[in-house]
């Protein structure tokens, strides 16, 4: 994120204080709007003629009335570029999603956003927006995901937490989703490894084979009570057990919060890291 990095010149001069608030902007921000109503209106425009049959659907998606041309026709980008504050960001969205901008218009996003102090960004797959995090933290995920999918052992572990990694930070999060996708990548990254044998193993069956055998695992974290496999034990259980939603009962289910479905993410991230990279092994 390039704002920030420099600060302003009447700054380093002392000529003013800093701003109090320099980012990131939630919602839209007045020195925001202009710039994405106009990329809008430049992604959904064709050699200077507006293509409403992109923006149909996204109207449509978005429940937004159409304007009437002077003809009475329906007119679809003209009421997308009117759009302000968090309903603008859903129409920026759509159109990543639906592929109406060219891969130059998405880097002119990009670039707009991170001048900007955004809180948000596009996201990888360039088919979204998603809530900004720190570049390590966002890399060191990649990273893990990557390794999960070259990991052959690691069954789906790679695109259940890329999920995770989506419904926790994308532009419209889900916290329930991101919390089980989390598990599900977990539970196949450890499953060849704490129960290969048991076709149906969880994440709650796993905690049972390590109590029962844990004289059958060691890890690269050495732990002073001479117990390997304690750490992880520990950060498994904690995100089975923090799993609010998982079952029902006559009292009220209470879905995961949106803090603690990220930092359900960021620990079945360091877990399949793990499992994957061999920290964590099975002996004969």
């Amino acid at each position: 994120m390039t704002t920030g990095s420099r600060p302003r010149f009447s700054v380093r001069t002392g000529l003013a204080a800093a701003p109090d608030h320099d980012g990131p902007f939630e919602d839209v921000p007045e020195h925001l709007l202009v710039p994405l109503q106009r990329w809008v209106n430049n992604a959904l425009t064709y050699e200077g003629s507006q293509q409403d049959h992109k923006a149909r659907p996204i109207c449509l998606r978005l429940r937004i009335s159409p304007s009437l041309n002077r003809y009475g026709s329906p007119v679809y980008v003209k009421p997308l570029t009117q759009t302000i504050g968090v309903q603008l960001l859903d129409v920026v969205d759509e159109v990543l999603q639906t592929k109406a901008a060219a891969s130059w218009e998405i880097n002119t996003l990009s670039e707009m956003l991170d001048d900007a102090g955004s809180a948000y960004r596009v996201n990888e797959a360039e088919d979204g927006l998603e809530e900004r995090v720190t570049p390590a933290v966002r890399d060191a995920a990649r990273y893990t995901i990557a390794n999960a999918a070259a990991g052959p052992a690691a069954g789906s572990a790679a695109d259940h937490l890329a999920a995770a990694w989506q419904a926790a930070y994308g532009r419209s999060p889900d916290p329930v989703r991101a919390y089980s996708e989390a598990i599900k990548a977990v539970e196949c990254a450890a499953h060849a490894i704490i129960q290969p044998n048991n076709a149906k193993a969880t994440l709650g069956t796993m905690l049972g084979e390590i109590k029962n055998a844990r004289h059958k695992f060691t890890a690269a974290i050495s732990s002073p009570a001479g117990d390997p496999i304690a750490p992880a034990e520990s950060m498994m259980r904690a995100l089975w057990e923090g799993q609010t939603s998982r079952h029902g009962a006559q009292t009220a289910t209470v879905p995961e919060t949106l803090e603690a479905a990220r930092a359900g993410v960021h620990l079945a991230a360091a877990l399949v890291q793990w499992f994957v990279s061999g920290a964590i092994v099975r002996t004969p």
